[in-house]
């Protein structure tokens, strides 16, 4: 029988509803067929066991064994899931419904399109033959022979292809019997997978265990492959080991054709309170010095929730030149001390606490054993301030701490400085007196005859801390201009401390933040005996509606009134008028350009002593020019360009180049060329540098294939470039 849609149509839904955990909704008929466009994504029925149903037609034939036919276009929806076909016919043995003619199936992360489909209505099942699917908003997509899906989210497609590509182009293609995707654990299974590159073959798997989305899964990363002038050739081949939720591991054996097999192991940890990770590389023998070589780092974190925490630093290796050959960087091989300590330290309002042991790797062979650091073992450290009555503040600073050294002098050392200061403050301006009384005494083990086991040290130290802080609207713009001042006057009188060791204190350079330091040195070994008055004055132009810092501008310098007499052992005493002076310049006034200058200069004939300035040009995102200039004197004078520009639609050239003026050569330099299409990228880099240890040269080669989606091929270049060009992001543009 046939009848108007809305009747037939309600009719049908009785039928099944016989059948049907639950009772259908009956829609309004469809007067046009359905649109060709996307599915627009749907709010959840309110119980996952309703089905809604909608036609354009129907043909219906009631009794024992109910039948049905709609045409004139056919939705059909479950809970977050639609589907819609040209034509749709009920089959009650099956309990299903198979659609035919320009079938299409969305739900949150999937949209298929396929010839003929078939819908339990009962399961949940849907069965597509002949299908393209898309997966999420990405441009992942691809075709099966056949595709179904069931209640409880796993999809399982035969005679798959994949690909990111757009349509019309497919330049990276996996091809495979079978995929299984679990949405529901996060976990898919492929068989018989092949992936190829511009119809090459590049990678066979007889069978694949892959994490869906953000899901983690046990299983081989992909392989990097690389080429240095040290170890050859290489190739890693990392393994994951998804233990639990909070605990994971990487297993990663690395050949080095030249130097062989190391074994390099990293696993994580995070509990409630509790965060870390592990490092662990072992090479057995190194082919080309003979011997065993390894390293060792790990570093944890607890968070007690009372103000405490603990946390533990260690880091170690074999040998000296481990960096240099195996570790794959500038920066690495440029470390000369490896940390290794145990804290605990607590945090109040108005009290902290540290406490811990500490020592360091020497890994610089040109460092004496007289000039390696000492261990602290232990080292108790305290600090407190508190509000009094009149408006003072009383504070107190001290440490106790046992140096510990295989040549030299090596003892305890006690420093407590209690202090108490005035801070006056109101809008605009600022001014703090303050008094400080330094104590310090020390028993000491292994010094020379006749030199004292128990020296002790007392000093104050008197000091006058004040600024202003103007500003004024720049006319016709929406920018204010600020001046600050800043004056500290620091007497310190002279004490005698020829006869004090020096277990960790320095003379460090002079900058913007030691400008407005009480002491000239770095440690309480000395105190330097002073009186000057450091002035400096800071002046900003700021964005009023965004309270962006557009130009920032500094300049500071400090006059002695006498002579500095307490000096470090083999430095000679102080008799300049003023220090240097110090300048800094930001400048950010333009958005797409940024400069950065400081300049440290005297009043001799030579008299810059230090000098640095950098100008990054970066009109684009993929658009990146840096200009570096360092200049220290007598130590170094270096440029730095690097870039990353666009030469073509597809084409990138990277690139950089670090010159040291001083010594006439190159100390670094890498060029690389990029192209990127809508689904792949390849990555071309070739370096070159000298060892900042031992002079000697090194290069390297690394060419990376990115497949957009999927992975990466070959050796990790966008690593490289990343660390080397400032501002570069890897991520696909």
């Amino acid at each position: 029988m046939s009848s108007k849609p809305l009747i037939s149509a309600c009719l049908l839904l009785a039928a099944l509803n016989a059948t049907a955990a639950e009772p259908l909704s009956c829609q309004t008929s469809l007067d046009e067929p359905l649109s060709k466009d996307p599915f627009v994504p749907l709010t959840p029925l309110a119980s996952p066991n309703t089905i809604q149903l909608e036609a354009g037609s129907f043909e219906a034939q009631l009794g024992a064994r109910p039948t049905a036919v709609m045409s004139g276009g056919v939705l059909l929806r479950r809970d977050d899931k639609l589907a819609g076909a040209d034509s749709a016919r009920y089959d009650p043995d099956d309990k299903a419904l198979h659609l035919e003619g320009g079938v299409r199936y969305e739900d949150p992360g999937t949209q298929i399109k396929s010839g003929s489909a078939e819908f339990s209505y009962v399961t949940g099942r849907i069965r597509f033959e002949d299908a393209e699917f898309s997966l999420g908003s990405s441009n992942s997509r691809g075709g099966a022979d056949a595709i179904e899906i069931n209640q409880s989210g796993l999809l399982t497609l035969d005679g798959v292809e994949y690909t990111t590509c757009p349509p019309g182009s497919e330049d990276w293609l996996m091809q495979g019997k079978s995929i299984e995707l679990d949405t529901g654990r996060g976990v898919g299974t492929a068989k018989g997978m092949k992936l190829t590159f511009k119809g090459m073959p590049i990678l066979y798997a007889p069978y694949l265990s892959f994490p869906i989305g953000d899901a983690r899964k046990s299983g081989i990363l992909t392989p990097e492959i690389g080429s240095t002038g040290r170890s050859g050739n290489e190739i890693s081949v990392p393994w994951y080991w998804n233990i639990a939720p909070n605990y994971d591991a990487t297993i990663t054996p690395r050949l080095l054709t030249s130097r062989g097999l190391q074994i390099a192991t990293e696993f994580r940890y995070l509990t409630e309170r509790n965060e870390g990770i592990v490092i662990g590389d072992y090479l057995p023998s190194d082919d080309i010095i003979n011997r065993a070589r390894h390293q060792f780092q790990f570093k944890h974190r607890t968070i007690f929730g009372n103000g405490w925490r603990n946390q533990i630093d260690i880091r170690e290796v074999s040998d000296s030149q481990y960096y240099e050959d195996l570790g794959g960087s500038l920066s690495i091989s440029s470390i000369t001390h490896l940390n290794q300590s145990m804290r605990f330290d607590y945090y109040s309002t108005n009290f902290s606490m540290l406490g811990q042991i500490q020592a360091h790797q020497t890994i610089d062979d040109a460092i004496p054993v007289d000039m390696e650091p000492y261990r602290r073992v232990p080292q108790v450290l305290v600090n407190g301030s508190w509000e009094i009555p009149f408006g003072l503040r009383f504070g107190v600073g001290g440490e106790i701490v046992n140096f510990d050294r295989d040549v030299g002098v090596t003892g305890w050392r006690l420093n407590a400085a209690p202090r108490i200061d005035l801070p006056l403050s109101r809008p605009g301006w600022f001014i703090t007196p303050a008094m400080e009384f330094d104590y310090t005494r020390y028993d000491l083990e292994d010094t020379l005859p006749g030199e004292e086991t128990d020296p002790a040290r007392s000093v104050p130290i008197a000091s006058l801390d004040t600024g202003f802080i103007l500003e004024r609207s720049m006319a016709n713009s929406s920018h204010v201009q600020t001046i600050e001042p800043r004056l500290l006057y620091v007497h310190i009188p002279q004490r005698d401390q020829d006869g004090l060791p020096v277990f960790d204190t320095i003379t460090p350079d002079i900058n913007l933040v030691q400008l407005y330091r009480k002491n000239r040195y770095l440690g309480i070994d000395r105190i330097g005996d002073t009186d000057h008055v450091s002035v400096g004055i800071t002046s900003r132009i700021l964005d009023t509606p965004t309270g962006r810092e557009l130009v920032s501008a500094t300049i500071g310098q400090t006059r002695y009134f006498s002579d500095r007499t307490v000096v470090l052992p083999g430095a000679a005493m102080a008799t300049t008028e003023t220090s240097d002076y110090i300048a800094q310049l930001r400048f950010l006034l333009f958005k797409n350009i940024n400069f950065d200058f400081g300049h440290q200069w005297g009043t001799g004939a030579d008299n810059t002593t230090k000098s640095e300035a950098r100008l990054q040009y970066r009109p684009a995102d993929n658009k990146i020019l840096n200009l570096a200039y360092r200049f220290r004197r007598d130590s170094l004078e270096q440029g730095d360009l690097s870039w990353s520009w666009p030469i073509a639609t597809r084409y990138n050239f990277v690139g950089r180049y670090n010159f040291s003026f001083r010594d006439q050569e190159v100390l670094e330099q890498f060029f690389g060329l990029e192209y990127e299409s809508c689904c792949w990228g390849l990555r071309l880099v070739s370096r070159r540098h000298i060892s900042t240890r031992d002079g000697t040269r090194d290069s390297s080669f690394g060419l990376q294939l990115v497949l957009k989606g999927m992975t990466s091929v070959g050796t990790a270049a966008d690593k490289l470039l990343e660390r080397g060009i400032l501002g570069y992001s890897a991520n696909p543009r």
